[in-house]
């Protein structure tokens, strides 16, 4: 009976629908932008084979549909062993030349060479995986055979059948949403529980009163959160910038508005300026409107370089919108993110462009990862076409930022899409881990945007149509921290890349998402331009940033 019940579940196995999942397979073998341990391309194995069973599975279905002429008997048995053949020829070529082009990109970002291919391990999880995938497929199909028997009875079979898949569509959109959304929910409670211990644990404000949250401070300390409170409370002062410089310096203005400090975008927004006209903001030579990711966190590694190269004369403000980790941010609170931003810019843009040109400061925006994406989105254009910033730049943009997609789309014909040339680079400059944006036809025109990406970070160049045509550079010549060895497969491109991004927050400094403080010091002095800087202020504020900070330079968002 057991036995009985299991098959009708399990139901026909295909043959040919194996085999182009094992096709699938072994295109996932073959390298992406983050190098994959043996337990990652185990389980992205076993999906996309799912995903090629399916495939194979809808293909034959359609085929049916349209009555095409089907071979068997021999033919059939004749072409299924050629299949097997080659597949089989394949399997071997690709699984012996695997451990080879992980381990030519891992010595590419720096990384050891994994000793062995692991095959074991890989080919556990891959059966694992393919199994449950395959196995809540059969139970969606039986679930829909047992819908359509129960319609079968009421209306005509082609009827029943078009009524019992969009019941089954219904049903599982629904499940699933109530099942997420209950995981979201979980998340929420908790990340705004860890949020009010954090009030609750607030250490003493600062005794300074030029500090944002002190006793002279518009801005409650413990309203303001454990990101903002760090942001605050750590980076250079001016002792420490005049030591670097062996000029006379200031201490920098920071200040940082918690989401708790304000019930809307608008009224932290307001605080905000309060606040920096409380501490004589607009009376420093350079202030900057930032965006935080998605905990509100600050990255030293961006923030800190500036100020040096300022002598402290400078003032950076920002605002939380959520408490949330980026990727959760990013679909839950997508809009809170870019509400914050344009609420920031447009009060600060707007007391600013009051003062005399003469006697203000000079005014340039800054986000990272999902804090670029909201400093993007609140940059219009057309709001600052009256009076506009002096500059832009963001850092790590992800990949559905508009105004990116914009510019990259119109880079110059010949140029590569990683490090692309847009005009003649007077308004928008490009910048990697082998570029600081200083090379172009032109000179900077009065403002100044630059961006940040590496050419390995597959939240930059991760791209949606991968399911069936090739992302814009894998088909051009890989950078130099790129695999040699890309090959494009619909679908399996599509979850390599997924994968990547997941991977990516973990890549060697300098690689995928991990952005080197390092490479912020050269965009920055392109953008902000500090007076009487030099090349060689920009090489000893590399090598002083590599003793400051404890991670070697690199600073990765918690």
């Amino acid at each position: 009976m057991t036995k009985a019940i299991l098959s009708r579940i399990v139901g026909p196995f295909s043959t040919p629908c194996l085999l182009l999942g094992l096709m699938f397979f072994a295109a996932s073998l073959t390298p992406s932008l983050i190098p994959r341990g043996p337990e990652q391309q185990g389980i992205l194995g076993g999906l996309v084979t799912a995903l090629g069973y399916l495939t194979g599975q809808i293909i034959a279905l359609i085929w049916r549909a349209a009555d095409l002429p089907r071979l068997s008997g021999r033919r059939a048995r004749i072409l299924t062993w050629i299949a097997v053949a080659v597949i089989g020829a394949a399997f071997l070529w690709v699984f012996g030349s695997s451990l080879r082009w992980q381990n030519d990109l891992r010595a590419k970002m720096g990384m050891d060479p994994a000793d062995g291919l692991n095959l074991a391990t890989i080919l556990v999880l891959a059966a694992l995986t393919f199994a449950a995938a395959f196995l809540l497929g059969r139970l969606i199909a039986s679930f829909f055979r047992l819908i359509r028997a129960r319609l079968y009875r009421v209306m005509p079979p082609r009827r029943a059948n078009v009524f019992g898949f969009v019941a089954v569509v219904i049903i599982l959109f629904i499940v699933t949403r109530d099942g997420i959304l209950d995981r979201v929910v979980a998340g929420l409670d908790e990340s705004y529980e860890t949020a009010q211990a954090l009030f609750d644990r607030a250490p003493p404000r600062p005794d300074d009163p030029r500090k944002t949250g002190s006793a002279a401070s518009l801005v409650d300390w413990a309203a303001i959160g454990e990101p903002g409170r760090e942001y605050i409370t750590t980076g250079p002062d001016a002792a420490d910038i005049e030591a670097f410089t062996g000029r006379p310096a200031l201490d920098p203005i920071r200040v940082y508005v918690g989401r708790a400090n304000g019930d809307t975008p608008r009224e932290r927004a307001e605080l905000a300026l309060a606040e920096l006209q409380r501490l004589g903001a607009f009376d420093r030579k350079v202030l900057i409107v930032a965006s935080p990711t998605g905990t509100g966190w600050m990255d030293p590694g961006a923030m800190d370089p500036v100020e040096y190269m300022h002598d402290g004369d400078i003032a950076t403000v920002a605002a939380q919108y959520s408490y949330l980790q980026s990727p959760l941010a990013l679909i839950l609170e997508t809009n809170t993110g870019l509400e914050q931003a344009t609420a920031l810019q447009d009060v600060i843009h707007g007391y600013w462009k009051t003062l005399p040109p003469d006697n203000r400061p000079r005014l340039y925006v800054h986000g990272l990862s999902l804090g670029a994406w909201s400093s993007m989105y609140a940059t219009n254009l057309f709001r600052l076409l009256d009076d506009p910033i002096d500059g832009a730049f963001w850092a790590g943009p992800p990949f559905p930022s508009g105004f990116w997609n914009y510019v990259q789309n119109r880079r110059n014909p010949g140029s590569p899409w990683f490090l692309p040339e847009i005009g003649d680079g007077s308004l928008v400059r490009y910048a990697s881990h082998t570029a600081d944006a200083s090379q172009a036809k032109g000179a900077w025109g009065a403002m100044r945007i630059v961006f940040l990406q590496y050419s390995s970070d597959p939240v930059v160049f991760y791209d949606p149509a991968s399911l069936w045509r090739a992302p814009p550079w894998m088909r051009e010549p890989p950078a130099a921290d790129m695999s040699d060895y890309f090959v494009f497969v619909p679908i399996v491109t599509q979850f390599q890349l997924a994968l990547d991004m997941a991977l990516s927050f973990g890549a060697p400094p300098g690689y995928g998402h991990t952005y080197y403080a390092r490479d912020y010091i050269g965009p920055w002095v392109q953008v902000t331009d500090p007076e009487g800087w030099t090349p060689a202020d920009t090489q000893r504020l590399i090598a002083h940033c590599s003793t400051r900070f404890a991670e070697g330079c690199v600073n990765i968002q918690p």
